[in-house]
């Protein structure tokens, strides 16, 4: 896709580094700025947003155009799309970062040892923040928030697709920062679309202290294997659905449902229809019935292909796959154990569900399954950040070191042992 014009930038590694300079210069600045200055630069730019909407859905649309006349397929436009619910959003979330208690400078476990001494926690700011994505323009606001507040500094990477926005959210972001009086370097956003920004972004360790890739699994796997500097990531979403022998089908109809077709193009979105052999005969024509409704192709195990006559067959890759699609995977398990052991083999502890009427078989599930987000009776499509309370969210981790799951602004943070003394020496 041809992106619009940059800027003339002869050398990539001295622009980034010029960045990353500046980025490192101003997360000192927002290191000391006191929460209601950074709750005043948000608020700023969610007025900034919504006032210049039709500026946003104006620059969204030429994306928009480009996006068609390339061939992006429909869960990429869905992606890339911006209208007055999704600015609204993207505002909204802003405000929401705001009211949010500031974590930083809070001290956790302080107690008094032998010797005299007091050691506790403090949480303070990871320092710059590094983010890549691609589509969605609105993660320029909610990156840009969640940093902001969480006293890191920014350096946003949006891919070609979204140019026009990017910059158009930009702008608002940058408004706001100045209405506030706070250093402009706090949010930069990458002016060219130049493949190489990228990898001097992640392996700029002197500059950068996290990188934070959100998009498709190749840009993930990318930036996984180039960078230098600690990654929070998820390779994809493969999140499943499991109807137990005791679930409420009315609720297990619903919710299955909701997964899939309440929007396609996301990484929490079910993938795979896990049910019990109990009540495989009583739920699977209605969920069929139901899905065909709404225009989505089954690919379903032999058990499931009984049921539902005429339907593909599954194969071992679709078990595997995040379609991002109107595409659903089908299987009749014979019990929770089943259920269990397919999600280990071919999940991305990403985000599971069960629905069940069980309680221990509901405690099997939550203690069992090892996802980021483990649900029970309910949509796997509430495993965002702002569904979560968090305001917004940075991205979703799957990994298990310091953060998992929807990544809010405790997980932009870190912690630093503090000790309180009055002349203590040690003995």
């Amino acid at each position: 896709m041809k992106p619009a014009a940059t800027p003339a930038i002869p050398d990539i590694a001295t622009y980034m580094h010029d960045l990353g300079r500046q980025a490192r210069a101003a997360a000192r600045v927002l290191a000391r700025t006191e929460t209601a200055g950074k709750n005043a630069a948000l608020l700023a730019m969610a007025t900034a947003i919504e006032a210049r909407a039709e500026e946003l859905i104006a620059a969204n649309g030429k994306d928009m155009e480009a996006g068609r006349s390339q061939g992006l397929d429909e869960a990429m436009l869905d992606r890339l799309a911006l209208n007055d619910a999704r600015i609204e959003a993207m505002a909204e979330g802003l405000r929401q970062i705001a009211q949010l208690p500031d974590p930083v400078g809070e001290i956790t476990d302080l107690n008094y040892r032998p010797s005299g001494i007091q050691v506790g926690r403090m949480r303070v700011p990871l320092g710059v923040v590094g983010i890549i994505y691609e589509s969605r323009p609105n993660v320029t606001a909610d990156a840009a928030g969640l940093c902001l507040k969480s006293g890191n500094a920014a350096i946003l990477r949006g891919g070609s697709e979204a140019i026009h926005s990017n910059r158009a959210i930009a702008a608002c972001i940058q408004a706001g920062l100045a209405q506030a009086g706070i250093p402009a370097e706090a949010v930069q956003v990458v002016e060219t679309t130049d493949r190489a920004a990228v990898s001097e972004l992640v392996r700029m360790k002197e500059y950068v202290d996290v990188i934070v890739p959100r998009g498709g699994k190749g840009l993930i796997e990318r930036v996984s294997a180039e960078a230098r500097v600690p990654v929070i990531k998820h390779l994809h979403g493969v999140c499943h659905v499991y109807i137990d022998d005791t679930a409420d089908l009315d609720k297990a109809a619903a919710i299955a449902v909701n997964a899939k077709c309440q929007r396609y193009g996301t990484c929490n979105t079910m993938e795979t229809l896990l049910v019990s052999r109990a009540v495989a005969d009583k739920i699977l024509p209605t969920l069929g019935a139901r899905f065909r409704e709404e225009g989505v192709e089954l690919r379903g195990c032999e058990r499931t292909r009984k049921l539902l006559p005429g339907i593909k067959a599954a194969t071992e890759e679709d078990w595997y796959a995040e379609y991002l699609a109107p595409i659903l995977a089908v299987r009749v398990v014979s019990d929770l154990d089943e259920a269990i052991e397919h999600i280990a083999k071919y999940g991305s502890q990403h985000t599971e569900s069960i629905v069940t009427e069980n309680v221990t078989h509901a405690r099997r599930f939550l203690r069992e399954v090892d996802s980021s987000s483990v649900m029970v009776n309910a949509s796997t499509r509430f495993a965002d950040g702002f569904e979560y309370g968090l305001g917004a969210e940075i991205g979703i981790s799957t990994d298990k070191i310091h953060a998992r799951g929807p990544v809010g602004l405790e997980g932009l943070t870190s912690q630093k042992f503090i000790v309180l003394g009055d002349g203590h020496v040690r003995k």
